[in-house]
């Protein structure tokens, strides 16, 4: 009995080492040999401390930001948005790196760096998020890596051409109506009003959603979208601080409510799904194959019987995964890309005009805009083009070495992590010129590789093989929107308004955006 016991005893001692050597090398072992390899190439940054790294720092300056007074139109947007990083920038220079827990993070500023990072998505990958809990609110194409993101990027593909598009332009004219008719019934006899426009656009986006993906109005999918909206809050509180693994079961508040808001966003889509399949079964026509889960579904089918295994296609819970992506991404990127272009055509009354008159001229103030007349709408298209290039949705991108490689005269081991600030570069005056924290749309005029001189400076929806498969959904629906609001609506921006980008996920306006509306 007394050997059994030390026999038990020693198997947990070597236990004990074992896990205490790996918890030790995670913490400081490791971090301490990846900061001399990082110096030995002319990396600069602070000295790791061990567990934290820079993340309190990083936390405190978000704080700080989040507390601040408001800034004028015409200010730096980054100091709110990246603010510890731009200390380091101005600390150390360029070629530095700051500590997110025991991981160096290097900030990637260099044109010729970021194109190779985007160009090779094998070697430089999205990172897995340290807190399991962010996966709850969407997982989909955009955390999948190598051959299970080509798999779903091809069944995909197929929703997103540019016929099936067209096909969805109808849905985009009725959720915009049907804004634009509440905002008439609020201004009412006096033809004119003050309204806050950040939450009637959320709703009109999410409704888009609703019916080009599941071929139902906002009422039915409003519960989705709510839900998403309160996981993307608790996301921002996990991604500011260190996560101590397991900690994800245990049962506070937070954990309780996210996997709650999961569970009832799942059992929903599921609910869809299968009313679908069922509907597909017995032969029934009334609901729309030609929205996005019908042609997501009937392109996975396809794919299975091209190759006589199901393995080829997406399982049910990878499908649900993409229609939580679908609604989240799609309802969050139109959504910023409509609230900043109305605020900067608010500022500037002279480009509101101009692109007036271009839509006015192609289709009349009552005709419904085609989906050939959109496209062909120059001045909306550099307007939006520069609204994104402002107030990219995502302002900042981050990657992950797969493999030990070389980035330009960087020796990078396996694991590292790339940094790549999208709102800096964009407003970059080396690049745009001293007007770059100015709006001025003209400067896409000859289109996007001229403006940016063949360099890769401007990437609102990403570049490469993973560029947002979604990017023409966004701009053909923004086009719609901005083309139906300026054929019924004079608006300037209201000096109640209080400019305050902030990063929820996605770039938004921390207190919304309030306009004087004028009916025409």
């Amino acid at each position: 009995m007394e050997t059994a016991n030390n026999i038990i005893a020693a198997v947990c001692a070597i236990i004990f080492l074992v896990y205490s050597w790996k918890l030790l090398n995670w913490i400081w072992i490791s971090p301490k040999k990846l900061e001399k390899c990082l110096r030995k190439q002319g990396l600069r940054g602070n000295s790791y401390r061990i567990f934290y790294g820079d993340i309190k720092e990083v936390s405190k300056s978000l704080n700080k930001v989040a507390n601040s007074k408001p800034i004028n139109l015409s200010d730096e947007i980054a100091p709110r948005i990246i603010p510890y990083y731009l200390d380091v920038i101005k600390k150390y220079g360029k070629r530095c790196f700051i500590w997110q827990g025991p991981n160096p993070t290097i900030i990637i500023t260099e044109p010729e760096l970021i194109k190779e990072i985007f160009s090779k998505n094998y070697v430089y990958q999205k990172p897995n998020s340290p807190n399991p809990l962010t996966m709850l609110l969407t997982r989909g194409i955009v955390a999948l890596e190598e051959q299970k993101w080509a798999k779903h990027r091809k069944i995909l593909n197929p929703a997103f051409h540019m016929e099936k598009l067209k096909g969805m332009v109808p849905a985009f004219y009725l959720s915009c109506d049907e804004m634009l008719n509440k905002w008439e019934e609020i201004i009412g006899v006096k033809g004119t009003n003050e309204l806050d426009i950040w939450p009637y656009i959320q709703r009109m986006t999410s409704d888009v959603i609703s019916r080009t993906a599941f071929g139902s109005s906002y009422e039915e999918g409003r519960r989705i979208f709510e839900l998403q909206e309160e996981q993307a809050e608790y996301l921002i509180k996990a991604f500011n601080s260190v996560y101590f693994p397991g900690s994800r079961y245990l049962p506070t508040k937070m954990n309780k409510r996210m996997k709650e808001c999961e569970k009832e966003v799942r059992e929903t889509i599921t609910r869809l799904i299968n009313n679908r399949l069922k509907a597909k079964e017995v032969g029934n026509k009334v609901l729309n194959d030609d929205d996005l889960l019908g042609i997501l579904l009937e392109s996975n089918c396809k794919e299975v019987e091209e190759h006589g295994n199901k393995r080829f296609g997406m399982s049910i819970p990878e499908v649900i995964e993409e229609c939580k992506l679908f609604y989240f991404a799609g309802q969050e990127t139109t959504a910023v890309l409509l609230v900043w272009t109305m605020i900067l055509l608010g500022r500037n009354q002279e480009w509101q005009e101009r692109a007036r008159e271009e839509v006015v001229q192609a289709f009349g103030r009552e005709n419904k805009p085609t989906f050939e007349e959109l496209y062909r709408l120059k001045i909306v298209t550099m307007i939006l083009y520069e609204s994104l290039r402002l107030y990219p949705p995502i302002s900042t991108r981050t990657r992950r070495t797969n493999e030990e490689t070389k980035l330009g005269e960087l020796d990078l081991p396996k694991g590292t992590l790339l940094f790549i600030p999208t709102i800096l570069l964009h407003r970059d005056k080396e690049i745009w010129g001293e007007d770059s924290e100015e709006f001025n749309p003209e400067r896409f005029s000859e289109g996007v590789l001229k403006a940016t001189k063949g360099q890769m400076t401007y990437f609102p929806f990403g570049a490469g093989p993973r560029i947002c498969i979604g990017q023409n959904f966004a701009i053909l629906e923004a086009k719609m929107a901005i083309a139906m609001i300026l054929q019924r609506f004079y608006f300037e921006l209201s000096p109640s308004y209080a400019h305050a980008p902030y990063s929820m996920i996605t770039l938004k306006p921390k207190y919304g955006a309030p306009l004087i509306l004028y009916r025409l």
